[in-house]
């Protein structure tokens, strides 16, 4: 890295860095604060969803699962996001954005009770942040690798663009968090191409990665093909007969010839599971809906979805099949920088010669990540502030105060994400995968059975509770069964990947259940909710945000172009059904 390239990332960060904290002098109230005033254009917004969606842990995480998985990883964005966006924008959401809402955890509790709706604000909080250590870990790799920094300056610098992000999100809100969103979009998809062109040179392309996969090991190429089954093979040499029967309790077979444990998960549950992770983070996710509800009317709600959709499409290719161009590269994990599958993303970009290019790809990470640290501020900010500050601690204060507080929350959320940097070392991608099972799933079934089924109010909080319960206890089952040979649940409920829908099936049986015994919600109740515990400030600024709709009212009626959302939405989401269970399946 020399000046040039030093130039070209402080040129390009820092000056959408200025430019958010100059699109602040504009922020006057909450609504301003966290809704942008209710005027973001389609395209405007979904450009920010997709830059939020794809950030460095995207880059690098995510390549190291390809790098060990292979394309399955792909399925989360091409079937998952993309079904989770189109789900949000025409029925999950949709309701809320009428009404008037700040964040998707006011909707449960007019759907299903203020416990529900705080719980769903700490979850949410606990799967952000595990992002945002994410992202931090990747930026420090990428540092590290690519420009040849020692630990403690890599860090250093980790913690001074979280310091960044935090400054211009505090006082911007999202109408700067979603320009520069857009803006940094644009540096990290140059960044993300230059990387991909080098290496696809560097293997000989698409034939030439098979290529040199079958001979390092012709099992390798599977990884090429989606619906791959996933192999987990474990040493267990040296391990006494009576230790090697309790693992065998978590499923799997023994060979002794090898001394290994071979576990096998079919290649259609594990792209199960990776749908299910893309419609958990869309649905869930209140960074995408904090976007959708800024749209300035319905049509440009529904259209955002859209201009996310096509770049995540075609990035979603150029970004991930990094991770397999990189095994083919070099396929022993030892090799890599720290030892680390991870590290595939920063080692490849590290091998970019030119000058000026290296410098772009390190710009684009360090936009990857501040385009996800403010979004990702910004939306916990809301969620802490509306769903817990002003509804359990201080119900009535003027406008100014809980702006105020949102600001104030920021940096809190985004430094207190370093905690999980300990956690990452055996993978990042792999605990993102437990750890979201656990709490995500069942907050995502919940949104989906309150807004399209009929179940009971009081059916929610012991839905999530029941699913929150089979995920803790899937995680200390392994545990159990292999120091003390005690089984909790089959070893197929144990597994990582069919945790996913084990847990959305759990979630959902729990809620019929109840209803079964309580009756169904009446049409009434589903379509406005029960707001009798709202009060004071959060009943005023529901109220503050139907008036801004107004303002957008003309552009609703009569449009000629109102079917045009559908119409592109299902087509993006088909082409990336087609480009998964079909083309590189």
């Amino acid at each position: 890295m020399g000046l040039i390239d030093w130039s070209i990332v402080a040129v390009l960060n820092g000056g959408t860095i200025l430019f958010g904290l100059y699109l602040s002098r504009n922020v006057r109230s909450s609504a301003d604060w966290f809704l942008a005033g209710r005027q973001l254009p389609w395209w405007l917004v979904g450009l920010s969803m997709y830059a939020t969606a794809i950030d460095s842990s995207d880059l690098v995480a995510d390549s190291g699962g390809t790098y060990t998985m292979g394309l399955s990883v792909m399925a989360a964005n091409w079937v998952g996001v993309l079904g989770g966006w189109v789900l949000a924008g025409f029925f999950v959401f949709l309701p809320m954005y009428r009404i008037g809402m700040y964040t998707n955890a006011e909707y449960l509790e007019a759907r299903f009770g203020a416990s529900v709706r705080v719980l769903c604000a700490f979850v949410q909080v606990q799967y952000r942040t595990l992002v945002l250590g994410i992202i931090g870990t990747s930026v420090f790799l990428t540092l590290s690798v690519v420009c040849g920094w020692s630990d403690t300056m890599s860090w250093s610098v980790v913690v001074g663009i979280a310091v960044l992000a935090t400054i211009y999100t505090a006082f911007g809100g999202l109408r700067s968090v979603a320009v520069t969103d857009a803006l940094q979009f644009g540096i990290m998809t140059v960044a993300g191409l230059i990387v991909w062109v080098s290496l696809w040179q560097d293997v000989d392309g698409w034939s030439g990665t098979e290529e040199r996969l079958r001979a390092a090991d012709p099992q390798l190429t599977e990884l090429l093909h989606m619906g791959h089954d996933q192999v987990e093979v474990e040493d267990v040499a040296g391990i006494e007969a009576a230790v090697i029967e309790r693992k065998l309790l978590l499923g799997g077979t023994y060979d002794a010839a090898t001394a290994t444990i071979r576990r096998v998960t079919p290649g259609w549950v594990v792209a199960f599971a990776f749908v299910i992770i893309g419609i958990a983070y869309s649905v869930v996710n209140h960074t995408q809906a904090m976007r959708m509800f800024a749209s300035r009317n319905e049509w440009h709600l529904k259209m955002s979805i859209f201009a996310a959709a096509v770049p995540m499409l075609a990035m979603t290719f150029f970004n991930l099949s990094i991770g397999v161009m990189g095994r083919a590269l070099m396929p022993e994990q030892a090799e890599l920088p720290y030892g680390r599958q991870d590290a595939i993303y920063p080692y490849v970009a590290s091998q970019v010669a030119a000058v000026g290019l290296k410098g772009m790809v390190v710009a684009g990470m360090l936009a990857a990540a501040l385009s996800t640290y403010d979004s990702i501020g910004s939306s916990l900010s809301a969620l802490l502030t509306r769903d817990v500050y002003a509804r359990l601690l201080v119900r009535d204060r003027d406008d100014h105060h809980y702006l105020r507080v949102g600001q104030l929350v920021t940096p809190f959320v985004i430094l207190g994400s370093f905690c999980y940097v300990p956690f990452l070392e055996a993978g990042m991608l792999a605990f993102y995968v437990d750890i979201t099972s656990t709490f995500v799933v069942p907050l995502l079934t919940l949104f989906l059975m309150g807004v399209l089924t009929p179940v009971n109010r009081r059916s929610g909080l012991i839905g999530l509770l029941a699913g929150v319960a089979y995920g803790l206890l899937r995680l200390l089952a392994p545990g159990l069964a292999e120091d003390h040979g005690v089984v909790l649940m089959p070893a197929s409920m144990v597994n990582s990947w069919a945790t996913y829908p084990v847990s959305m099936a759990i979630t959902a049986g729990a809620m019929v259940i109840v209803t079964l015994f309580t009756g169904r919600e009446s049409r009434a109740t589903l379509q406005g909710g029960d707001y009798s515990e709202e009060s004071g400030w959060l009943r005023d600024s529901l109220g503050k945000v139907r008036e801004l709709d107004h303002l957008h009212a003309e552009e609703k009626a009569g449009s000629p172009l109102r079917r045009l959302p559908a119409v592109l939405a299902v087509g993006m989401l088909l082409l990336g059904c087609l480009l998964t269970f079909a083309v590189f399946w």
